[in-house]
Order: structure tokens, then C-alpha cells, then sequence
């Protein structure tokens, strides 16, 4: 009966052209902002974004091993992911968060070299991201935390007259995965954002 109910209130919504909130009971549980991997929403805030980042080929980052200054130093994450590392050698970081990072170092580190070490990463600079289509001048640009599209637009240059300014779109990796959405003006944009602003059709 229930099943059914909510099956009607659907329809009926969408006969007269509205839209409908149906309140579930309890033990059901709606997620609208997350998805089973957990990835954050293209329009989720800088923080949140910043929080959960994916290190990639491209960033620069200082590693700190606590007490053990010849072991830290400044690197530049590869193609492949990889830091060289003194002691441990290469170590493949990429697609994990900073969090993530510093537990695998730490891990590597305490497998015959370290008693309990401590690893802090920091990123010195994020790799650029990208805009194309109808902007003025599209290519790379160096990121800058808190940027939003809006200002990416303007480091472009602006729109051009035939771009369709409410239909980009923002290709981005996700826990591995590229995923292509439509984005606001309002949205953050990540480090290695694929941004395309489409041409309108009239």
C-alpha cells in the first residue's frame, strides 16, 4: 500500500506539472548529496572539497617525517602517482587524500625502518586546471584555493558572445573515475577540473 501510495503522489505530481516531496518512513533513507563511494557533489563547498582532495600527477607537496629531518623534503607527484621517497623508495600516492597519503608513508616507514613515525603532507602547489569552448582564452591555468567557476570564467577572460553561461560542465576525477556533471557559477572548482562552457544554440 505504501509503495503504491508513493507511486501515485509521483504521478499525480507529474500530471499537473509540479514537483513532490514524499517523507519516508522510518528505516527508509534518502541520500541526495553523496553517492556510494562517498564523492563529494560537484557544488560542494570549498572546504569540504579542499578536506577531501585526491592528490595527482602534477602537485607539489613537502612531507614531513617528525624527528627524522633527512627523510623529509619537497616532491612533485609523477604521472604515474609516484613520490621517490628516501628509505622506502617509490610510493604511489596518487588518488588518495592527504590523510590517506601520510598513513601509507607512515606504514611503509614502520615496516623495519621507524618506531611509530609521524608523517605530515602538505601541498605547496596544486596542479592547474583547464577551461574550454566559449571563453576568450581557453587553455591551463594555475589554481587557487577557493576559486570558484565564476572566477575561472574571469582568468579566461569571460564568455564569449556564443557561450551558453547556465550549460557548463565540469569533468572530474572521483575516486579513480572521471565524471562529467553540470556545474553552477557558484561551485568551487578542484585542482585538474576539466571546465567546458558549450556554445548556445541561438
Amino acid at each position: 500500500m505504501l509503495i503504491q501510495k508513493i507511486k501515485y503522489l509521483i504521478v499525480t505530481a507529474l500530471l499537473l506539472g509540479g514537483a513532490v516531496v514524499v517523507h519516508a518512513p522510518a528505516g527508509i533513507v534518502h541520500a541526495q548529496n553523496a553517492d556510494s563511494t562517498g564523492a563529494l557533489p560537484p557544488d560542494a563547498d570549498a572546504a569540504s572539497i579542499i578536506g577531501r582532495y585526491q592528490l595527482g600527477s602534477g602537485d607539489q607537496i613537502r612531507v614531513t617525517v617528525y624527528g627524522e629531518e633527512d627523510l623529509s623534503g619537497e616532491f612533485e607527484i609523477d604521472g604515474s602517482g609516484t613520490i621517490g621517497l628516501p628509505l622506502i623508495g617509490s610510493v604511489t600516492i596518487g588518488g588518495r587524500n592527504l590523510s590517506g597519503a601520510q598513513r601509507l608513508i607512515a606504514e611503509q616507514l614502520a615496516d623495519g625502518f621507524l618506531v611509530s613515525p609521524r608523517v605530515n603532507i602538505e601541498v605547496l602547489n596544486y596542479r592547474p586546471f583547464y577551461i574550454l569552448g566559449e571563453v576568450k582564452s581557453p587553455g591551463s591555468y594555475p589554481y587557487v584555493s577557493g576559486m570558484s567557476v565564476l572566477n575561472a570564467i574571469a582568468l579566461a577572460s569571460g564568455f564569449t558572445y556564443r557561450a551558453s553561461e547556465n550549460k557548463i560542465e565540469v569533468t572530474r576525477r572521483i575516486d579513480g573515475e572521471e565524471q562529467k556533471v553540470r556545474i553552477k557559477l557558484t561551485a568551487a572548482v578542484l585542482p585538474g577540473d576539466i571546465l567546458r562552457v558549450p556554445e548556445r544554440l541561438f
